[in-house]
């Protein structure tokens, strides 16, 4: 049974930074596509960084140059960095996990398992 458990969400002032974690367990993990989506108040799930078993990256435009997603597979976690954040950079953020290969950022349906979700607030 898959799992994943996000932390390191807060409140920060705008221009701070945030590290999210989550911990995956239950499968092989370098295995699987490994992604981070959020979604604010009112508006729909965005997909915003992809990292695949082969170790390349996406990240949605919103985001590039700021946000960064890493994992250390010793540890079965994976990382999302944020820097410079921004007020419109306040929603929940979902870890995700896809199996075998990464379903697109802008398809959130396609993959296969969620974390419970951290809340970001930038003001």
């Amino acid at each position: 049974h898959v799992q994943l458990v996000e932390s390191g969400g807060g409140s920060v002032q705008a221009g701070g930074s945030l590290r999210l974690s989550c911990v995956v367990s239950g499968y092989t993990y370098s295995s699987y596509c490994l992604g981070w989506f959020r979604q604010a108040p009112g508006k729909e799930r965005e997909g915003i960084a992809s990292l695949d078993p082969d170790g390349s990256t996406k990240y949605a435009d919103s985001v590039k140059g700021r946000f960064t997603i890493s994992q250390d597979s010793d540890k079965g976690t994976v990382y999302l960095q944020m820097d410079t954040l921004k007020p419109e950079d306040t929603a929940m953020y979902y870890c995700t996990a896809d199996d075998p290969t990464c379903t697109s950022l802008s398809w959130a349906p396609g993959w296969d398992y969620w974390g419970q979700g951290t809340q970001v607030t930038v003001s």
